[in-house]
C-alpha cells in the first residue's frame, strides 16, 4: 500500500462495487496512518482498524462504512484483526474477523488458537476472511499434491468451529504465482458459522478481476441469489394435507378434453397446475406463517393453563393449536427436504434448519454470477440466459455431414422371439414396477409434477396412463409436450468460470420418465445379447469394478514382463450430447431390433424440446436435432449400443492381427490377451510400443469418429507408457493426445499404483472432507447425524474398499472423521465421546448402532468377488484372472498366489478364501465339479476330515463325486466307492456310519453350484459375511424397545445411550474429570446417575406411577435402565395402545431429562401437575406425528382409560 497507483486502483475497485466492509491483506505497512486508510477508503463516513505488517511482509487493514455498521468492539492479534458490529439498520449484531496467515507451520497453529479465542468471549454471529496461506484440499491447488499436515489442521479447524466453507464463483483459485503462473491454488476465502447464514442466507462469494496483486480480491455478495420467476414445482407436502386427494379427484373429473389420450393428459396437468397454485395460495397459505402463529397461540393457552383459569373450552382450543402447530411443522420439514434434495434424511426428526441450510447451499453451488460463453464474459441476467440457452441450442444442432455405413456383421443380434418380447402390450403391472423404482423426490421437468404425485393419484390417474401407453403401442407417438425438459447446468469442478465447466443433466417430464423407464427395463433385458464382453456398462452381471480390476491386473502383467507398452486413456467429447441420431437407428436396425421398437425409440428422441435452468428461471424453448439426455432412463443404454461400434472396428482390427493388447500372463506364460476396456463413453486402450499398431489404433478411432459423429477429445486423451518406452512423446504425437504417467485414475479407481499404498486413498478423505464442510452438526439432532453417517459418510469408501484392502492409517482416520461428526457438538465443545466404537460398530441387537466397521466390511465386500467367480464363469474378468493365476480343481477359486508373483489387487482378494470357505458348502448337481473326498459337499466338514480311516484306504481318494456315482437303468443310481483292500470287522461300523451319512445326497442333472450357509435362501450377502466376522458376547440389549418404536429417532438415541449409563449425568462427568458436586437437581437428595434420574428419583416415580395407573398397571421397577426396556413387553392390548405403550419409556425419558436440563442450566423449574401435562401431550404428539394415530386430546385419554389423573 506504499505505491500510490495501487491504491487508486484499489479505490476504483471499491467504488464500482460499493461494499460494506473492505478487508486488506499483507499491505506491508508499520503503521497504517488515516490518510493511507482514507485514499483506498468509503469516504466521509469511513471506520478503519489495522493490524500492522512484521518488517516488510503482512499487515491487515479493515474498513467498513459506519452509515452501514457501528463498530462495537475491536480485537488486534498477531495474524488478525476481529470486529464486533451493529448493522445500523436492524440491530443484528455479528463478527468479522479479517487475517493474513502466515507461511511456518508453527505460526499458523497459533492463528487457529487466536481465532478460537475470539470465538469464546463473543458468542455472536461470525464470519472470517482473508489469505490464510493454506489450502484445504489437494483440489484447491493447481498441482494436485497429496493431503498435507497443514490442509488437515486446516480442515480441522473449520469442523472444530462448524464453519461454512461456500462455493466460490467464477473460478477456482484466488493465487497465480511461479514462472508464467504454472502455480495456483486458493488460499483466499470467506467463512462463516451456521447462525450468521441463517440470517444472511444467499451470501454468494466471486473472484473479481486481479488487478495489481498476484491475489484475486473475493467479493462476498449478501444481496444473494437472483430470483426471477420460477416454474410450478408440484410440493410433495401438499399430499399430507388432509383432502389432498378428494380435491385432485374432484379437479381430475371435472375436467373435459377431447383428443389423443397424451393430448388429454396434458391438458388435464395443465388444468390441475392452475387449481393448485390457487388452492396453495388461498387454502393451504404459507406453512411457515401458519406455524408461527400456531406456535404463538400455543403460548398464549399454556400461559393461561399455568395460571390455572382454563376452561374446557379452552383446552380444545389449546388443542387445536397444537394439532395446527404439528402439522404445519411436518408439513415445512417436507417442503425444505424436497428443496435440499437431502434424500436420505426423513423428515419427522426436527431437522427443519439443516433441510433449509441444505438447499440454500444447493442454491449458492448452482447460482451463476458471471460466466464466459465462447470467450466472452457475461454477466447481467437477460446476457446470461440468451449466451447460456444459444450455446446449447447449437450444442444440439446437427451438422450436415454424410456418413459412411457400418458393416452389419459387427455386431450381434436379436431374434424374434427378443423382439416379441420387446414389442409386446403393456400392462399396468410393469408401469407399477417402473414407477415404484424412480423416486418420488427427485426434480421435476417442465411440467412441474414429481413422481411422488403420480405415485399417490395414480388411483386418480392411473386408468389415463395406461391408456397414453396403448397410444404408444398402436401408434408409436406421444403428444409432444411431455417431452419437454429442462437441462440444470452442474458444474463439473468447483470455481467454474466457462459454459464448458458446467455439466448439462436433463429433467425430463415425469410421465416421459414413466414410459422411458418402461421401455429400459425391457431393454434391459436383451442388452447381453448384443454387448461384447469388453463393455462393463448397464448390462447385467456385469460391474464397472470389473474393468479396474482386469486394468490393474493387464498392467501388473506388462510391468513384469521383459517388454514395453503403452495405455491410451480415452475421452470421447460431449459423449452423449453429440450422438447421431441416424447413426443410433442404423446401429438399432443392424443389431435386429424391430420396426415398432425402433420407432418407440426414434419418437423418444427426436421430439424433445428444451430449455436451459439459468439460477432457476428458464431460457426459451428450443428443438434439438442430436444428442442423447442425461437424465432420461434410456439414455445410457443406447449409448452402450452405440459404443459397439467402436468395439466392433477394435475387435476386428485384433482378429486380422493389425493390433496386439496386453496378455495378463501368469507363471505359465498363458494369459487372456486385453486389448481395450470400455465402461460407457470411458475407453482404456492397451498396445504394444509399436509405431505400426499406434498408427492402425488411430484409424479405427478416426473411422468411429467418422461412421458415429462422435469425436475424441485429444486434450483430455492421454497416452501412459509401460516400463522403459524410449520415444513416449513420438508415440502421443501419433494420436495427438498427451503423456500421462502411473499411477492414474481410471473410473475414479487408482490404476497401476501400489496396492498398499496410503496417497491413493486421498481422494476418499477428501470426498469426507467436502461432505462434512456442508453438513454442519448443529443443524441436525443426533438421530440425524446417526442416519447421515449410516446413508453417506460411511458408504463414501465403498467403493474404494470392493476392490482395494485398506490401509489400517487411512482406516483409523476415516473412523475418526466419522467419530467426531458423531460426537461432534457436546458440552463446552469438548466432543466427548460417550461409547467406544467397537461398541457402536456392533451390530444394533447386540448394543451398537450399526455403523461399520471398516476392517471387517472391506473384508466383506472382497468376498464378493470370491462368490462370483465359480459362478460367472463366462465372464471376460473371469477369464484373464485364471488365465493369470490358474484355477483349482472345479474350478471353485484359483490357486493360491504365492510370494512376490502377482502383487495384483487379485492377491489380496484370494487372501481371504480360507475364511470365506468356512460359509460356503456345495450343493451337488452332476457332481463334476466337486472333489468327493476333498469339498465341503454334505454336512459341515470335509469327508476326508470326518472319515480319515476310510480316506486312507480309497482306491481313489482325488476323485470328483461324478466319478463315485453309479448311474443305474430308468434313472436311478447309487454310490459306488471303492476301497484298496477290504474292511476288518471293527471297521465295519465306520463304514456303515459313512454310507448312512452320504446316502440323503443324489447326483442329478444340474450343475454344482454354491450354497451361502449363513444365509436362508443360500445367496451371498455382503452384510451377512459382514455381520459374521463379528462373533459378539455382548450382554442381552433391548433392540427392539429402543430401535423398534416409533419415538422420534433422536429420542430413540438417548434411550440407547441411557441404556449404556452414558448420558452426560454427573457420575459420568466426574468419572472422566470434572471436578463437581454429585446432586441430583430434581429430587436435591441423591446423586445423580442414568438409572436414577430415569427411573429412580422421586419426581421421575411420579411420572411413572401416572403411566403405570394410566394403563391400568402394578409394576416394580427394575434397577436399571437396560433391565426396565428389556423387561418391557406387554401383550392382549389394541394396536393403538400397544402403539403408544412402546413409546411411554422413551417418551418419559425424553421428558425428565428435559426438565433436569432445564433446571441445571436456565434454572427454570415446572410444577409436577405441569411435568405430567408435558409426558402425555409429548406422547400424543409422537401418535400423531410419527405413527399417524387419528387422536385428539381426549379420545388419547380414553384410550388410556378413566385412570389418567393428571
Amino acid at each position: 500500500m506504499h505505491d500510490p497507483d495501487k491504491r487508486m486502483v484499489i479505490k476504483s475497485m471499491v467504488r464500482k462495487h460499493k461494499p460494506d466492509l473492505v478487508c486488506l491483506q499483507e499491505t506491508k505497512m508499520k503503521e497504517m496512518s488515516d490518510r493511507v486508510a482514507k485514499s483506498v477508503g468509503i469516504g466521509r463516513n469511513l471506520g478503519w482498524v489495522s493490524l500492522d505488517a512484521r518488517g516488510a511482509a503482512g499487515g491487515v487493514l479493515v474498513m467498513w462504512d459506519k452509515r452501514v455498521l457501528e463498530g462495537l468492539e475491536f480485537e488486534v492479534g498477531s495474524f488478525s484483526i476481529s470486529c464486533r458490529f451493529r448493522n445500523c439498520e436492524e440491530g443484528f449484531v455479528w463478527v468479522f474477523s479479517g487475517l493474513y496467515g502466515p507461511s511456518k507451520g508453527r505460526e499458523r497453529r497459533e492463528l487457529w488458537e487466536e481465532l478460537a479465542t475470539i470465538k469464546g468471549p463473543w458468542n455472536d454471529p461470525w464470519c472470517i476472511a482473508g489469505d490464510f496461506n493454506v489450502v484445504r484440499l489437494p483440489a484447491e491447488t493447481s498441482n494436485g499434491r497429496q493431503m498435507s499436515t497443514a490442509m488437515r489442521e486446516f480442515s480441522s479447524f473449520i469442523e472444530e468451529f462448524e464453519l461454512v466453507d461456500p462455493p466460490l464463483g467464477g473460478g477456482a483459485f484466488t493465487w497465480i504465482g511461479g514462472e508464467g503462473g504454472a502455480l495456483k491454488a486458493r488460499l483466499d476465502r470467506f467463512l462463516f458459522l451456521g447462525d450468521w447464514e441463517e440470517r444472511v442466507t444467499e451470501a454468494m462469494q466471486c473472484l473479481l478481476t486481479r488487478p495489481v496483486s498476484d491475489h484475486c480480491p473475493i467479493l462476498l455478495d449478501c444481496g444473494g441469489v437472483r430470483k426471477g420467476k420460477s416454474p410450478f414445482r408440484f410440493e410433495n407436502m401438499w399430499i399430507r394435507v388432509e383432502g389432498f386427494m378428494d380435491k385432485v379427484k374432484e379437479w381430475w373429473q371435472s375436467y373435459i378434453f377431447r383428443g389423443s389420450p397424451s393430448f388429454v393428459i396434458a391438458k388435464k396437468l395443465q388444468a390441475l397446475k392452475h387449481n393448485l397454485k390457487l388452492w396453495n395460495k388461498e387454502s393451504l397459505g404459507d406453512v411457515s406463517v401458519k406455524k408461527n402463529a400456531a406456535w404463538e397461540k400455543l403460548k398464549y393457552w399454556d400461559n393461561l393453563e399455568s395460571l390455572g383459569s382454563c376452561s374446557e373450552e379452552d383446552r380444545r382450543s389449546q388443542g387445536a393449536a397444537r394439532d395446527e402447530f404439528n402439522h404445519c411443522a411436518i408439513l415445512e420439514e417436507i417442503s425444505w427436504r424436497q428443496k435440499s434434495r437431502a434424500l436420505w434424511l426423513k423428515e419427522g426428526d426436527s431437522n427443519t434448519k439443516f433441510f433449509h441450510r441444505m438447499a440454500n447451499a444447493r442454491r449458492r453451488g448452482n447460482f451463476i454470477s458471471s460466466l464466459t460463453v465462447r470467450g466472452i464474459r457475461l454477466s447481467k441476467e437477460e446476457e446470461l440466459k440468451e449466451g447460456i440457452g444459444s450455446y446449447f441450442k447449437s450444442m444440439f444442432e446437427d451438422p450436415i455431414v454424410r456418413r459412411p455405413e457400418v458393416e452389419s456383421g459387427l455386431f450381434n443380434t436379436l431374434d424374434s422371439l427378443d423382439n416379441d418380447i420387446l414389442e409386446r402390450q403393456f400392462s399396468i403391472e410393469k408401469v407399477l414396477r417402473a414407477l415404484s423404482d424412480l423416486g418420488g423426490d427427485k426434480a421435476p421437468g417442465p411440467d412441474g409434477f414429481t413422481l411422488a404425485f403420480w405415485k399417490t393419484c395414480w388411483p386418480v390417474v392411473g386408468r389415463e396412463v395406461m391408456q397414453v401407453f396403448e397410444e404408444l403401442h398402436s401408434q408409436n407417438v406421444i403428444f409432444r409436450s411431455h417431452n419437454a425438459t429442462f437441462l440444470v447446468l452442474i458444474p463439473k469442478k468447483e470455481g467454474a468460470s466457462d459454459v464448458q465447466d458446467y455439466r448439462p443433466i436433463s429433467l425430463v417430464g415425469s410421465l416421459y420418465k414413466i414410459i422411458a423407464k418402461v421401455l429400459a427395463n425391457r431393454l434391459k433385458g436383451v442388452m447381453g445379447k448384443l454387448v461384447s464382453n469388453s463393455q462393463n456398462a448397464f448390462v447385467e452381471r456385469r460391474q464397472i469394478l470389473d474393468a479396474v480390476l482386469v486394468a490393474n491386473e493387464a498392467i501388473d502383467s506388462r510391468k513384469r514382463s521383459v517388454g514395453t507398452g503403452l495405455v491410451c486413456k480415452l475421452d470421447i467429447e460431449k459423449a452423449y450430447d453429440h450422438v447421431n441420431w441416424r447413426f443410433l437407428m442404423s446401429v438399432l436396425e443392424k443389431m435386429g431390433f424391430g420396426p415398432k421398437w425402433r420407432k418407440w425409440i426414434f419418437c423418444c428422441i427426436s421430439t424433445v424440446r428444451m430449455a436451459v435452468l439459468v439460477d432457476g428461471t428458464p431460457t426459451d424453448f428450443f428443438s434439438t436435432f442430436r444428442g442423447l439426455r442425461q437424465g432420461d432412463p434410456l439414455s445410457p443404454y443406447l449409448f452402450v449400443l452405440i459404443m459397439e461400434a467402436l468395439n466392433s472396428l477394435i475387435s476386428r482390427a485384433e482378429e486380422n492381427g493389425f493390433i496386439r493388447g496386453f496378455k495378463a500372463t501368469g507363471r505359465r506364460g498363458e494369459g487372456v490377451s486385453v486389448s481395450h476396456l470400455l465402461f460407457a463413453d470411458d475407453t482404456l486402450l492397451f498396445c504394444e510400443d509399436d509405431r505400426d499398431q499406434l498408427i492402425f489404433w488411430k484409424w479405427v478411432v478416426i473411422c468411429f469418429e467418422v461412421v458415429s459423429g462422435l469425436k475424441i477429445n485429444l486434450q483430455k486423451s492421454e497416452i501412459i507408457p509401460i516400463g522403459g518406452v524410449e520415444e513416449v512423446d513420438r508415440a502421443a504425437a501419433v494420436f495427438g493426445c498427451k503423456v500421462g504417467n502411473l499411477p492414474t485414475n481410471y473410473l475414479g479407481l487408482p490404476l497401476g499404483a501400489s496396492h498398499k499404498s496410503c496417497r491413493v486413498w486421498d481422494g476418499v478423505e477428501e470426498r469426507f472432507k467436502r461432505k462434512l464442510a456442508m453438513w454442519k452438526k448443529q443443524y441436525l439432532s443426533k438421530g440425524g447425524r446417526l442416519t447421515l453417517i449410516k446413508s453417506t459418510l460411511s458408504n463414501l469408501p465403498i467403493y474404494f474398499m470392493s476392490l482395494f484392502v485398506i490401509p489400517r492409517k487411512v482406516r483409523l482416520r476415516l473412523e475418526k472423521i466419522q467419530r467426531e461428526f458423531l460426537w461432534g457438538d457436546m458440552e463446552e465443545r469438548r466432543k466427548i465421546h460417550l461409547v467406544r466404537w467397537e461398541v457402536i460398530c456392533k451390530d444394533k441387537r447386540h448394543g451398537g448402532l450399526g455403523l461399520r466397521y471398516l476392517k471387517d466390511f472391506n473384508h466383506a465386500l472382497l468376498g464378493k468377488w470370491l462368490w462370483r467367480f465359480p459362478i460367472e464363469r463366462e465372464s471376460f474378468w473371469r477369464r484373464v484372472i485364471v488365465g493369470k493365476f490358474g484355477e483349482v480343481q472345479g474350478g471353485w477359486t484359483t490357486r493360491e498366489v504365492r510370494e512376490s508373483y502377482g502383487t495384483g489387487l487379485w492377491k489380496d482378494i484370494r487372501k481371504g478364501w480360507e475364511e470365506f470357505f468356512l460359509r460356503i458348502r456345495i450343493h451337488i448337481g452332476n457332481g463334476r465339479r466337486t472333489r468327493f473326498w476333498w469339498d465341503m459337499w454334505v454336512g459341515d466338514s470335509k469327508l476326508k476330515d470326518l472319515f480319515p480311516l476310510l480316506f486312507r484306504i480309497a482306491a481313489n481318494n482325488s476323485a470328483i463325486v461324478a466319478d463315485l456315482w453309479g448311474r443305474q437303468e430308468g434313472g436311478g443310481g447309487g454310490w459306488e466307492v471303492h476301497f484298496r483292500r477290504p474292511f476288518q470287522d471293527w471297521e465295519l461300523e465306520e463304514v456303515n456310519r459313512f454310507l448312512g451319512y452320504i446316502s440323503a445326497v443324489r447326483v442329478q442333472e444340474r450343475e454344482d453350484f454354491l450354497v451361502w450357509k449363513i444365509e436362508r435362501k443360500g445367496t451371498f450377502k455382503v452384510n451377512s459375511y459382514y455381520r459374521s466376522l463379528k462373533e459378539d458376547n455382548s450382554p442381552l440389549f433391548p433392540e427392539k424397545e429402543v430401535w423398534g418404536s416409533y419415538a422420534p429417532l433422536r429420542t430413540r438415541f438417548f434411550a440407547w445411550e441411557a441404556v449404556w449409563g452414558k448420558i452426560s449425568t454427573i457420575d459420568m462427568l466426574m468419572r472422566r474429570g470434572w471436578s463437581m458436586t454429585n446432586r441430583c437437581n430434581l429430587c436435591k437428595e441423591n446423586e445423580e446417575t442414568a438409572n436414577h434420574i430415569l427411573i429412580h428419583c422421586g419426581k421421575t416415580r411420579d411420572l411413572w406411577n401416572l403411566l403405570f395407573s394410566s394403563f391400568g398397571l402394578v409394576w416394580v421397577l427394575p434397577d436399571s435402565v437396560r433391565n426396565l426396556l428389556l423387561e418391557w413387553k406387554m401383550k392382549g392390548m389394541g394396536k393403538k395402545k400397544s402403539v403408544v405403550w412402546k413409546m411411554a419409556p422413551i417418551c418419559l425419558f425424553w421428558c425428565i431429562w428435559g426438565e433436569r436440563n432445564r433446571r441445571t442450566f436456565l434454572e427454570e423449574e415446572m410444577t409436577n401437575t405441569s411435568l405430567r401435562k408435558l409426558f402425555l401431550r409429548s406422547l400424543l404428539e409422537w401418535s400423531q406425528q410419527f405413527v399417524d394415530l387419528d387422536l385428539d386430546y381426549l379420545s388419547f385419554r380414553n384410550l388410556l382409560g378413566d385412570r389418567v389423573v393428571v
